[in-house]
C-alpha cells in the first residue's frame, strides 16, 4: 500500500509505504496555533516507510521541545510532519492524497478544545492524552 502527500502549493510531496498508525485529532491550545485550526489530525509512520518524493530542500523545520519538531513548506506554509530527533514519525492528515481508508481512532486534550468547537458525542476523546 502507498499513501502520498503534499503540501498546498505541491513543491513538497511524500510517500508512505506501509499502513497509517494511530490516527489522533488534539484539540490542546499548541495545535490549535500550529495549525490555525480548532485542532490537528495526524497519524503515526514508521521512519523507514516514509520518503519526499521531491522538495525537500524546501522544508523548514521549527523544533519545539526535546528534539521534536515541525516541518512545513517555507513557499506556502503547510504543515507536512512532527520530527523527532531528526526522523519523520507522524504526518499531518490534511496533507494526504486521495482519500485513504482511515479515519480518526480518537481525539485528545479535548478538555483544552477551544469554547466554540462542538465535540460530536460519538467519537472515543480524552480529557488529557489517553
Amino acid at each position: 500500500m502507498s499513501i502520498t502527500g503534499e503540501c498546498f502549493c505541491g513543491e513538497i510531496s511524500y510517500q508512505v509505504t506501509g499502513k497509517l498508525g494511530d490516527t489522533t485529532s488534539c484539540h490542546c491550545s499548541r495545535c490549535r496555533k500550529a495549525f490555525s485550526s480548532q485542532a490537528s489530525a495526524s497519524a503515526l509512520v514508521q521512519p523507514s516507510q516514509f520518503t519526499w518524493l521531491k522538495g525537500e530542500s524546501l522544508l523548514s523545520t521549527y523544533s519545539s521541545a526535546q528534539d521534536f519538531g515541525l516541518q512545513f513548506c517555507r513557499m506556502c506554509g503547510s504543515t507536512l510532519c512532527t520530527i523527532y530527533k531528526g526522523e519523520v514519525f507522524q504526518i499531518m492528515l490534511g496533507c494526504l492524497n486521495g482519500s485513504p481508508d482511515i479515519e480518526i481512532g480518537k481525539h485528545i486534550y479535548v478538555g483544552s478544545k477551544a469554547k466554540w468547537e462542538v465535540m460530536p458525542s460519538d467519537v472515543t476523546q480524552f480529557d488529557k492524552g489517553p
